[in-house]
Formats: structure tokens, sequence, C-alpha cells
């Protein structure tokens, strides 16, 4: 049997930056609506499996927490893959400029990069944190750690059932049925379910999809989960001992049998296994084993014009060494070097020595680079998972259930992956925000 302290309005699975945020924006004359036989107590709970909240927050941006992006809201859908277009109500409600407002209000200090990128002045995601969980003890949440959940259920007041509940009769102000979730220690009921578990990357920090059986078991689709703004491992890598090299702007094209599926433009780094950085990151999500890239090393030059160039330098330099005149065009030194052994040419080749076909062939090469990708690094290393609760079954408005009533996916969970930018954790406080309003408005 559940006792009035384990009853609440609303029950969050998940202490990310998703819930918290939740948790903090439902209202709390709406929270008080959710009293039981007098128990002013039992309004909001978040339950989190880890014994810290935010684990995976913490580590975001290499811990700075690049919290959203500064461009205009109305560019924001086009980095969400082909389902911007679901997130539009959210980002629209709550906007970048409201979230930056958000934090500078409470003493949160915000800078912009170059990119547009947001982070804390501080560059510390705890200082993000602890703002979360401040406003959440404002508000009177409840927040218990460290006691995973393990079964939710659901009981449609129409379909009434023995299942050990409460004798609080809800039906009466709750026609749409009651939620029991049942952690590792203990039993919870509650009329709005919120699952907010995060997908399946950095399972150490909690995310280990535990949200996708949750939706399963409500009757939900799941589109299979799988890592996205990942890395990509090249079959024979020639390029491996450059690596931490990064160029800036240049522009990479992916080839299925033989067709282009896709091209992106920005910022690579060399790994010891092949590329990462924000122009594969974001290519990534659309990236099979058995794929083609070919990398332009040129950073926003016309290749035509690129090629005419080093044409007419190397003619006009007879006396100085291809690696110079290639290491003066902007290339990394190293790159060059390592370049031009990988293509049979010695690093102390002069331009008189340097025939037409092998310019060609160099020149070819920087603009096309060729590799074959091997694998993509898995759910322990990509930033974000692609795939999740299915948005067709989703109120895009609310982020309530379709199924269900009183049951809302924010976050990760759902099958919504951005590009890097700040552009996942906006997502995230977005959604949350819209979840609350929705919660915050029911009678």
């Amino acid at each position: 049997m559940i006792n009035n302290n384990q009853i609440y309005d609303t029950i969050i699975i998940g202490g990310g930056p998703a819930g918290l945020f939740c948790a903090a924006n439902i209202s709390i004359e709406h929270a008080e609506k959710g009293k039981y036989n007098g128990n002013s107590d039992n309004k909001i709970l978040i339950l989190e499996k880890k014994k810290l909240c935010g684990r995976k927050l913490l580590i975001t941006g290499t811990g700075q927490c690049n919290i959203t992006n500064k461009e205009e809201i109305k560019k924001f859908p086009a980095h969400y893959g082909g389902n911007g277009n679901f997130l539009k109500p959210s980002l629209s409600s709550f906007s970048n400029r409201d979230l930056i407002s958000f934090f500078e209000s409470r003493g949160l200090p915000l800078v912009t990069d170059k990119n547009g990128k947001v982070f804390p002045e501080s560059k510390k995601a705890s200082d993000v944190l602890d703002i979360l969980i401040s406003e959440c003890e404002k508000k009177g949440v409840l927040i218990k750690t460290g006691d995973a959940v393990i079964k939710t259920e659901y009981q449609d007041n129409k379909r009434p059932g023995d299942l050990g509940l409460s004798d609080i009769n809800l039906s009466d102000e709750h026609p749409g049925g009651r939620f029991i979730v049942h952690t590792e220690n203990d039993r919870y009921e509650c009329r709005n379910l919120v699952v907010a578990t995060g997908g399946m990357t950095y399972p150490a920090t909690g995310s280990t999809g535990d949200g996708y059986k949750f939706a399963s078991g409500f009757g939900h689709t799941v589109i299979s989960p799988s890592p996205a703004l990942a890395a990509v491992y090249i079959r024979d890598f020639e390029l491996s001992d450059l690596s931490g090299i990064s160029f800036e702007g240049v522009k990479i094209s992916l080839f299925r049998d033989n067709c282009k599926m896709s091209e992106q433009s920005g910022d690579l780094l060399i790994t010891h296994k092949g590329f990462s950085g924000p122009c594969i990151l974001h290519l990534s999500r659309h990236i099979l084993p058995g794929d083609i890239l070919k990398i332009s090393f040129i950073s926003g030059k016309n290749p035509e014009i690129f090629r005419q160039d080093i044409t007419e330098k190397i003619e006009e330099s007879s006396t100085k060494t291809v690696r110079k005149v290639l290491t003066e065009s902007g290339l990394p030194e190293r790159f060059v070097k390592k370049y031009l052994e990988i293509s049979g040419i010695s690093a102390d080749l002069t331009c008189a020595h340097f025939n037409k076909k092998m310019r060609n062939r160099i020149i070819s090469g920087l603009l096309g680079y060729e590799v074959l990708v091997d694998s993509l690094s898995g759910l322990n290393e990509a930033m974000v998972t692609k795939g999740g609760v299915d948005l067709k079954e989703i109120n895009r408005k609310t982020l309530e259930s379709k199924i269900i009533p009183g049951l809302y996916f924010i976050g990760e969970v759902s099958d919504i992956d951005g590009d890097t930018g700040g552009y996942n954790l906006q997502a995230a406080f977005s959604m949350a925000f819209a979840a609350a309003r929705s919660i915050s408005g029911k009678k």
C-alpha cells in the first residue's frame, strides 16, 4: 500500500538539466493543487538514479557547459536534422534569449565565443547546475538520489485494477488516471509523470536507456538508439601520427554507393583513429560504416582558384621546396610533410623537379582526400544519442504523450539530437519549459 507521503502531483524521472528545469518551472500554485489529505509537502518529486544530479551536465563542453547559442532562434530548427520542426513550438515559447535571461537574472554572468557558443563566464558547468538545484529547492521540489526507477505503471481510472495503490480516490479530480513508479527501495504515485532520463551515451553518468524501457511499457514506439555527434574511425588510417592537428573551415562530402549523400563545412580535428571536430560530428548522424568521405583541406577557397594559385607559385618558385610552397598556402607543416610522404614525394623536392603529373595528384588530393569509414565511436564516447521515443506519438506543443494523458517525454529520451554549439542543451531546456507550462495549466 502506498501511503500519503508517497503520493505526488508530478514525478520527474531523471535529475539532469531537463528534469531539474522542468521541476523548477512548474508553478507553485499548480503544485499546491496536488495536495492529498492535507499533506502540503507532496507536490513535485525528482527521482535520480545516481548519487548526484546533473552528472552529464558537468562534463558538457569539457566541463565548461555550452548552454546555448546566440544564433537567431528561427534558425535553430535547422540544427536538429529532420526533426527540427517538432521543436519549433518549444523553442518559440522559451528561446535562447529567455534561457540567457534566466541564468543572468540569477547572478550567473555569461559569455559568447566567436562561434556564438554561450558559456558561463566562470567556464564551470557546476555553476549552472547549482542554479538549477537552487531553483528547485525554492519551489519545494523534493529530490531523491541514489534510488533507481525500475518499473513504471499506469492505471486508467476507466479500467481500475488492483495494483496495491493508495486508498485515496484520485479519479474524481484526475479522470485521466494515475502512475505508479517503482524504485529499488520504494513505490510512488502521481498524476503527471515526466520522463527525462536522457539517452544512452556516457552511461557512467546515468544515461543507460532506462527511459526507452519505460516508454515501451506505456505503448510508445522507440526509434532504435545509436550514437550521434560521434567521432569517425577510418579504415587503414594514414594520418594517425598527426593526431591533434586541426583545420578551420574544411568541407567534407559524404558518398554512399557512388552517390553524394550529404555535405558539411566546419572545423576538423585529426585523431589517432580518424576524425572528430564540429564538422565531422555534425555529419556523423548521416554516416554509416563503409561510406566514403572526401575532405577538402583548403579553408574558404574556391577549388579552381586554389589550383591556379598553387600552380602559379610552383612555376614561380623553382628553388623552393614543394613543402615550403604548400605550407605558405596555410596548411600545417606537419600535415604537409606527412601528406607528401604518403603521396610518394620527398619533402625536400624542389618546385623545379615537381612535374605536372605530381602537381595534379597533390592538388586533387588536397581538394578531395578520400577515406573509407570503418566505424563511428560508440555510446561511451558519442556526445548525444540519435533515436528515442517516436515524435509522432508526442504532442509537440506540450510534450505530452498522445497515448497516455499526463505522461511527458523531454530532452534526449525523445528522438531529438542537435548539432554541437549549445543546440542540444537549448532543446532540453525549451522542452522542459513547455512540459512544465502544460502541467501548470492543468486543473
